[in-house]
């Protein structure tokens, strides 16, 4: 009996050891920047002098008497909007076309999944070009059809939309390989049942396919959602990182990181970015108890 509590115990100290490694990374570069944030929300702090205890000024500052959190929180609803639904029916009719056995399928699923493999940065550098107002390749191409320039970076409106645009073409592939994964788990031989009964693929994609990933789907709508509310580098790589309240693509990131690195004001910062999580963390709620609900009804 001693023998095999002993041994026990050098199983469990052995485990200990294996999993020691992992909780040091996640108590260091987790749990602590997550619990020092919270800490700088309630004090000022510009990097160079020691934090100031405010309490919760920072979070009344920001909430009632900061007109530009209002402004970076519309513009970050609307690129949202604009992001989530072109994302989600875009990648759900492209995993569509690639969930069929055709000959060559895998090169079509190749160059649909190789914006999934660059770098958000790189691609945001990329697109400034090709929206360059004056010599850049979109504004060509509508030259050669008879249409002016567009003002895709300087007009506000437009700036969003092309961030956006940005956005979903980075998204598309992420989220058509959760999509295409769930649809190849359904079984073949529902959709021979629908075919026997007269179902065409429109009608098997609908009635069969939706329903069975709706949880995939879900899974997509969270992700989405989050990555657009989080949304910086490809809105900095995009308009060099000077974009203002007055250009269209001052989101949430942008106002952090400019309240953080350029005004040095890294407590408020750190609370724009707990109301931020809080915002995520309701809107991710939300979606989950709607998804229940629908799978409850079903």
């Amino acid at each position: 009996m001693s023998g095999r509590s002993a041994l026990a115990r050098r199983r469990a100290r052995a485990g200990v050891v294996f999993i020691a490694p992992n909780l040091a990374a996640v108590l260091v570069f987790l749990l602590f920047p997550l619990g020092f944030s919270l800490y700088l929300s309630f004090h000022s702090w510009d990097l160079f002098s020691p934090p100031r205890f405010v309490g919760i000024d920072n979070y009344r500052r920001l909430l009632g008497a900061d007109p530009l959190f209002y402004i970076a929180l519309r513009n970050t609803a609307v690129f949202t909007l604009l992001t989530l639904l072109p994302t989600v029916l875009i990648s759900l009719v492209v995993a569509g076309l690639l969930n069929r056995k055709l000959k060559g399928i895998g090169v079509f699923r190749t160059i649909a999944f190789l914006p999934l493999v660059a770098s958000t940065v790189a691609m945001a550098v990329v697109f400034r070009f090709l929206f360059a107002s004056d010599n850049g390749l979109a504004n060509l191409l509508l030259g050669w059809i008879g249409l002016g320039p567009v003002p895709w970076l300087t007009d506000p409106d437009w700036a969003l939309f092309s961030l956006s645009l940005v956005t979903v073409w980075k998204s598309v592939p992420f989220a058509t390989v959760i999509l295409l994964a769930a649809m190849q788990g359904i079984p073949e031989n529902l959709y021979e049942a629908a075919e026997i009964d007269g179902a065409g693929p429109l009608r098997r994609f609908v009635s069969i396919t939706v329903p069975l990933i709706r949880g995939a789907l879900s899974f997509v709508f969270v992700i989405t959602i989050i990555n657009s509310v989080q949304a910086f580098d490809q809105a900095y790589a995009l308009t060099g990182g000077n974009g203002g309240p007055e250009t269209g693509t001052y989101v949430l990131g942008i106002m952090l990181f400019q309240n953080a690195f350029r005004f040095y004001e890294v407590g408020y910062a750190a609370a724009l970015a707990w109301v931020i999580f809080a915002i995520l963390l309701l809107l991710t709620l939300i979606q989950l108890r709607l998804s229940r609900r629908a799978e409850a009804e079903q």
